[in-house]
């Protein structure tokens, strides 16, 4: 069983999405610089719908309100390490500005359409992450 690990991709606006928040890392130093979705791990005993809102009020400030999956290619989501795997969802901010408040040093509102997978640049782990987040949100403005 790996670590398991939750994030969301904060959209504008979850029935439109035109626009996704980034988050540059600031440790550790080997990805500070770096950009992420926020979120982190799940802790014993909680739930991963609790985790990832606690995480986003820790890193962010920020209370949101989750939308659709972002299925991975594993049981547990998205592999970032031998250790560990990534839940996702994209997600809207309901209550709050974010902020730098744990763990990065700089957000960013990206464009999402083609160039947002070179637009900063990403963990590694996050990129196939990035590449499903466009086909979805493109998916989904076809419908």
């Amino acid at each position: 069983m790996l670590k398991q690990i939750v994030a969301v991709a904060i959209v504008d606006d979850l029935e439109a999405p035109g626009k996704l928040l980034a988050a540059r890392r600031n440790r550790p130093e080997s990805l500070a610089g770096l950009w992420e979705f926020p979120g982190g791990k799940v802790e014993p005993g909680e739930s991963e719908i609790d985790a990832v809102h606690r995480e986003l009020r820790e890193e962010l400030g920020v209370a949101i309100q989750l939308g659709a999956p972002i299925p991975g290619p594993h049981p547990q989501g998205w592999p970032l390490n031998e250790k560990a795997a990534m839940r996702m969802w994209f997600a809207q901010i309901t209550a709050g500005v974010p902020d730098t408040l744990d763990g990065h040093d700089q957000l960013a509102w990206l464009a999402l359409d083609g160039s947002l997978p070179k637009a900063v640049e990403w963990i590694p782990a996050d990129a196939p992450i990035v590449a499903a987040c466009l086909e979805q949100a493109r998916a989904s403005a076809t419908k």
